[in-house]
C-alpha cells in the first residue's frame, strides 16, 4: 500500500490551522461529492481520500498520532492503512514491527493492536483503527459535538474593571437554513445509504487489515438523499457570520476567558454545537495601572504643596474623586494607599495606590531664586 500524504490530499501545509483544513475540506468535498459527479468513479475515489484525510487532520488527537507515525517512519508519509513498504533512511519497515509480534505484516492472526500499546502515540493510532487478524471493529459514527471556537475581543479598561457588554462578530458553521441540517433539498426523499448499508461506517481492506471510517457517501449519517440541498450541496451545514452580545464580568483581567455555551461550530449527524471561547484583551488606561485587584496611579503636586502640605482630589474607579491629604514635607515618590478603592470581584476589593511626584520649577525669576536662597540659609542656620 502506498504512503498517503493527507496534507497533500487536502492541499494544505503541515502547519495548517484547523480553520484552513476545514475550509480546504469543504471546498474539495463539494467539488468531488458523488451526488455532484454521478457515475464518475475517479471523483468518487477522490472524495473517499478527501474524507479520510479530513477525518484524521480535523481531529487534534488523530492528527498528532498521524504526525508521530510520519516522523517514526522517516521520510515516508504513511496513511493509516499503509502496512507495507519501506520507510525512511534508517531502513524502517512497518512489517518488521509486525513480525516481532508474529504477524508477519500480512495480517498474521497473532498480531493485535494492543501489542503496540507501549509505542505511545503510535500505539494509540494503531489501536484506534486496527483489530486482531484483520477483523474490523465495527463502531457506528453517531452524533458528534461541534468544535469549540476561539475568538479575541478588546475591551476598555473601565469595562474590564466595572463589567459591561460588548458585541463581536463570529463566522462559524451552522445547520443549513434551507434543509435544517439534513442535507436534503426540501421535499426530496431520504433512504438508507447503499454504500454503508445504513451503518454510517465503511471498512476498507488495506494490506492485511481493515480500516474503519465514516462513510464518505452519507457523512456517517447512514442515510442519503435523492436530491442534495441546493444551498449546502448536501453537507447540511453552511458558514454564517453572527453578531453576538458578550457580557463582560466585573474584574476580568487581560487574558481572561469567557465561554459561551452552544455558540461554536455546528455538530455533525445531529450532534450538539461546540462552545465559543472568548479571550479578553484589556485596553490600557492613561491613568490607572492594574496588578490583581489593586490599581496604581501617579499624581503631580507643586513644590509648595509638597513643603507645606495640602489636600488634593484623586480620580478613582467609581467615577468619584477621593480627597487625599498630603502631609508637610512629602518627598517625591511617596506612595499613599486609598483602602477599598481598587477592583471589585467576587466579593473582594483591592486598594488604590497613589504615588506623588513633585514638580520642580525650572523658570525661576531672580526674586524667586533669592527667596529660595534665603530659605536655604535659614534652614542651615537652624541645623
Amino acid at each position: 500500500m502506498a504512503y498517503k500524504d493527507y496534507y497533500k490530499i487536502l492541499g494544505v501545509t503541515e502547519g495548517a490551522t484547523s480553520d484552513e483544513i476545514k475550509r480546504a475540506y469543504r471546498k474539495l468535498a463539494k467539488q468531488y461529492h458523488p451526488d455532484a459527479n454521478p457515475g464518475d468513479q475517479t471523483a468518487a475515489e477522490k472524495f473517499k481520500e478527501i474524507n479520510e484525510a479530513n477525518e484524521v487532520l480535523s481531529d487534534n488527537k488523530k492528527r498528532k498520532q498521524y504526525d508521530d507515525m510520519k516522523r517514526f517512519a522517516g521520510t515516508g508519509y504513511q496513511g493509516f492503512g499503509g502496512a507495507g513498504g519501506a520507510g525512511g533512511p534508517q531502513g524502517f519497515n512497518i512489517n518488521d514491527i509486525f513480525r516481532q509480534f508474529g504477524g508477519g505484516g500480512q495480517g498474521g492472526a497473532t498480531f493485535t493492536a494492543g501489542d503496540m500499546g507501549d509505542l505511545g502515540g503510535l500505539g494509540d493510532i494503531f489501536s484506534n483503527i486496527f483489530d486482531r487478524g484483520g477483523r474490523f471493529r465495527r463502531q457506528r459514527y453517531g452524533p458528534q459535538r461541534g468544535q469549540d471556537l476561539l475568538a479575541e475581543v478588546e475591551v476598555p479598561f473601565e469595562t474590564a474593571t466595572k463589567g459591561g457588554s460588548t458585541v463581536i462578530s463570529v463566522t462559524k458553521s451552522e445547520n443549513c437554513e434551507r434543509c435544517g441540517g439534513t442535507g436534503a433539498e426540501p421535499g426530496s426523499s431520504v433512504t438508507k445509504c447503499p454504500q454503508c448499508g445504513g451503518s454510517g461506517m465503511i471498512a476498507q481492506s488495506q494490506g492485511g487489515f481493515a480500516v474503519s471510517r465514516p462513510c464518505p457517501r452519507c457523512y456517517g449519517r447512514g442515510e442519503v438523499v435523492s436530491q442534495p440541498c441546493a444551498s449546502c450541496a448536501g453537507t447540511g451545514q453552511a458558514q454564517r457570520t453572527r453578531r453576538l452580545s458578550v457580557k463582560i464580568p466585573p474584574g476580568i483581567e487581560d487574558g481572561g476567558k469567557i465561554r459561551l455555551r452552544g455558540q461554536g461550530e455546528a455538530g455533525t449527524a445531529g450532534g450538539p454545537p461546540g462552545d465559543l471561547i472568548i479571550r479578553i484583551r484589556v485596553r490600557g488606561d492613561r491613568f490607572f495601572k492594574r496588578k490583581g485587584l489593586d490599581v496604581y496611579c501617579d499624581v503631580k503636586i507643586n513644590l509648595t504643596q509638597a513643603v507645606l502640605g495640602t489636600k488634593i482630589k484623586v480620580r478613582t474607579l467609581n467615577d468619584k474623586h477621593a480627597i487625599l491629604k498630603i502631609p508637610p514635607g512629602t518627598q517625591p515618590g511617596t506612595t499613599f494607599k486609598l483602602k477599598g478603592m481598587g477592583v471589585k470581584q467576587d466579593g473582594k476589593q483591592g486598594d488604590q495606590f497613589v504615588t506623588v511626584n513633585v514638580a520642580i520649577p525650572t523658570d525661576l525669576t531672580p526674586e524667586d531664586k533669592k527667596l529660595f536662597e534665603e530659605l536655604d540659609e535659614n534652614r542651615r542656620a537652624r541645623s
